[in-house]
């Protein structure tokens, strides 16, 4: 799961909102720094991705993926769980998709000075092109690859890998239809 995935699981706590989003710039275990809730937030965030790197799905996606984008197929994968997520909203929750976003970032953005350097430079951006909403169309999803791919040493694999989703497109969308709700129960029984 990428942002929105992790912005829908992330609960109603707007700091574990916050926790959840900003995570993956939080390096090690001593969270002390951060309020009670944001620490939550972060461990939510890094259950999900155990439990996602470790599903059945995912593990068939990426061997699906891996001869266009290699070492990068989680990664991609992450992505193509948004676009999933973002293309069947309306399935998943009832608020409309363009509302959810706008008030994630709303809620980002107040928020922000809890939020490492790293995260707090990213977000901006995010909101200027509201990633979120962009997500739920192929070109979004081809912009967001193409993005990453600048970020990461030899990241150019991942270009052009909407294209093995759009080729593939009913057993990914069948895979994350099994994925969610198990990942949705795993969290449910943390609590």
């Amino acid at each position: 799961m990428n942002f929105l995935g992790h912005l829908y699981l992330a609960g109603q706590d707007p700091l574990a909102v916050v926790g959840n989003f900003m995570a993956d710039a939080v390096k090690g275990r001593d969270l002390s720094r951060f309020p009670d809730a944001v620490q939550q937030g972060i461990r939510l965030h890094r259950a999900i991705d155990t439990f996602t790197d470790a599903h059945p799905a995912q593990r068939v996606g990426r061997d699906r993926l891996r001869p266009h984008a290699g070492r990068y197929s989680g990664v991609v994968m992450d992505l193509f769980f948004d676009h999933l997520l973002a293309v069947d909203w309306d399935r998943w929750h009832p608020e409309p998709l363009p509302d959810f976003a706008q008030r994630m970032y709303a809620l980002l953005q107040e928020h922000a000075h809890l939020m490492p350097d790293r995260t707090q430079d990213m977000l901006p951006y995010m909101v200027r092109y509201d990633w979120l909403t962009s997500y739920a169309t192929t070109e979004g999803l081809a912009r967001a690859l193409h993005g990453l791919s600048h970020r990461v040493p030899e990241g150019e694999v991942m270009r052009g890998a909407e294209r093995v989703l759009l080729d593939h497109f009913d057993d990914y969308r069948n895979e994350f239809g099994i994925f969610l709700p198990e990942l949705s129960v795993h969290l449910s029984e943390r609590t």
